[in-house]
C-alpha cells in the first residue's frame, strides 16, 4: 500500500494518530458522538485509505459517548489491533473513571487532553491513574490555547463557546 505522500518517505519514523466517535451528520459539527463498532471500524478503514497507510498508530476515542458503554468497543478495537491494522488505542477528553472502566475493557496506550498552565486538573485528578494503569500522556494547547503566543485578542472577541471569552 502507497503511504500518504507527506510521510512516505519516513513511515517508520512518525507516529500516525487519528481519532473516532464523531457522528459528523449532525449539526452544529461536531456536537454529535457514534462510538458503536461498526462506526469505528469504518473509520479506521476510511483513515487507512485516506492516509495511504497499512496501519494507524495510535487511535483515539474522541470523548466518551453518551450512548454507549465502553463494553461495546471490546472486540472491534481488539480485531483491528490483531488485524495489524490499529497498534494502539487511546482516549481524548475523558474523566478518570472514565479511563478505568476503558481500560478494564480494551488496554490503552495514551490519553489526549488539554494540559497547560491554565488548565492544570490533569495534575491532581487524571495523572495518578495514568501513573497507575501505565498510560501515557499526549497534551494538547501546551501553550494555553494562544495565550502564551503573544497573539490573543481582547475576550470579546472570540465566540461565547470558545474557551478563550
Amino acid at each position: 500500500m502507497r503511504f500518504f505522500p507527506a510521510v512516505q518517505d519516513l513511515r517508520d519514523e512518525v507516529v500516525l494518530a487519528t481519532k473516532f466517535g464523531f457522528d459528523l451528520a449532525v449539526q452544529p459539527l461536531g456536537d454529535g458522538f457514534d462510538s458503536c463498532p461498526q462506526n469505528f471500524r469504518k473509520v479506521a478503514e476510511n483513515s487507512r485509505r485516506y492516509l495511504r497507510t497499512d496501519h494507524i498508530d495510535l487511535f483515539y476515542q474522541y470523548i466518551s459517548d453518551p450512548k454507549r458503554s465502553c463494553r461495546g468497543r471490546r472486540g472491534a478495537v481488539g480485531e483491528l489491533i490483531t488485524e495489524g491494522k490499529v497498534r494502539y488505542f487511546g482516549l481524548s477528553n475523558v474523566c478518570p473513571q472514565y479511563i478505568r472502566r476503558a481500560h478494564d475493557v480494551t488496554s490503552a496506550s495514551a490519553l489526549q487532553c488539554g494540559y497547560c498552565l491554565f488548565e492544570r486538573d490533569v495534575e491532581e485528578k487524571v495523572l495518578p491513574v495514568l501513573r497507575e494503569l501505565g498510560i501515557g500522556l499526549v497534551r494538547y494547547s501546551p501553550l494555553g490555547r494562544g495565550f502564551l503566543t503573544g497573539v490573543v485578542k481582547p475576550a470579546s472577541e472570540y465566540p461565547a463557546d470558545d474557551l478563550r471569552s
